[in-house]
């Protein structure tokens, strides 16, 4: 009988920050056939797990070993206190993402991504970008930390989890407000009337759309167009010459907007329940 097991490689680390992680071996009666690395997550807190890393040999693959080294993870994960774990698979390993929706993960939300050319698009006509103000970052930024962790919420992560991954995010990226190093923070007018926001990092030759939001009222009109193009546009102005940005699993208009506009998937985050 084939018997597949984790063998530890090393203790317990622990993080500054209370996260823990641990590499083991995959092995088969006692000989080693790949490695996993298990971590809690750095942003969610210690009631999330992560499988950083998987890998079997192949002269073993195709046999299930992926499998019994996953679901024997996840007890792992369950031994730390962790409710759910997260897996991020990229778009070139189909097999790896076949393996995790067998074993019950859920799409969460892909990395998106599109090469720069070197002349900035246009804006629709009658739209035009701005910084935004002092005085409009307080309420512009209450309200994304609110609307980011309602996101995760709705996807299954608790909500305390959501609440630390939105606050975790805001003091990292945002440390210096508007004044953030490698960060723009603009509002998109049409006929003079604010219709938008977005909220761009670029550095070096890689521009990241952290967050792109149409206003309520204003939706509908292609103003979430307009404020890709504006990325667009300020990327190139940096000289950055690929744009990503994350889209959450079930946003079909943003979707379908990415595609248009020539985005690809990069990677999957899948997530799933442990209790």
């Amino acid at each position: 009988m084939m018997t597949t097991t984790l063998r530890p490689t090393e203790p317990l680390q622990r993080a500054a920050d209370g996260a823990v992680s641990r590499h083991f071996q995959v092995c088969v009666n006692s000989r080693p056939v790949g490695e996993i690395r298990l971590s809690t997550h750095p942003d969610f807190g210690p009631g999330i797990g992560r499988i950083d890393e998987l890998r079997i040999d192949e002269p073993d693959r195709r046999r299930g070993r992926g499998t019994v080294a996953a679901l024997a993870a996840e007890e792992v994960a369950r031994g730390w206190g962790c409710r759910m774990l997260e897996v991020r698979i990229p778009v070139t390993a189909p097999v790896a993402l076949r393996l995790a929706t067998t074993l019950g993960y859920v799409h969460r939300n892909r990395g998106m991504e599109k090469p720069l050319g070197t002349v900035a698009p246009e804006l629709p006509a009658g739209s035009r970008g701005r910084p935004l103000t002092d005085a409009e970052y307080g309420p512009w930024r209450e309200h994304g930390l609110h609307a980011y962790a309602q996101s995760w919420i709705s996807r299954g992560v608790p909500e305390q989890e959501a609440r630390i991954k939105a606050e975790g995010d805001d003091r990292r990226l945002l440390p210096h407000g508007t004044a953030t190093e490698n960060t723009l923070i603009s509002v998109l007018e049409h006929e003079g009337t604010r219709v938008g926001t977005l909220w761009l990092h670029v550095e070096g030759d890689r521009a990241f759309v952290y967050d792109v939001e149409a206003d309520p009222a204003f939706r509908g009109r292609g103003h979430g167009r307009g404020l890709m193009l504006l990325a667009e546009a300020q990327s190139i102005a940096a000289g950055a010459r690929v744009i990503g940005l994350n889209v959450f699993a079930g946003n079909t208009p943003a979707e379908r907007l990415y595609e248009s506009l020539g985005y690809e998937p990069v990677g999957y985050s899948m997530a799933k329940s442990l209790l």
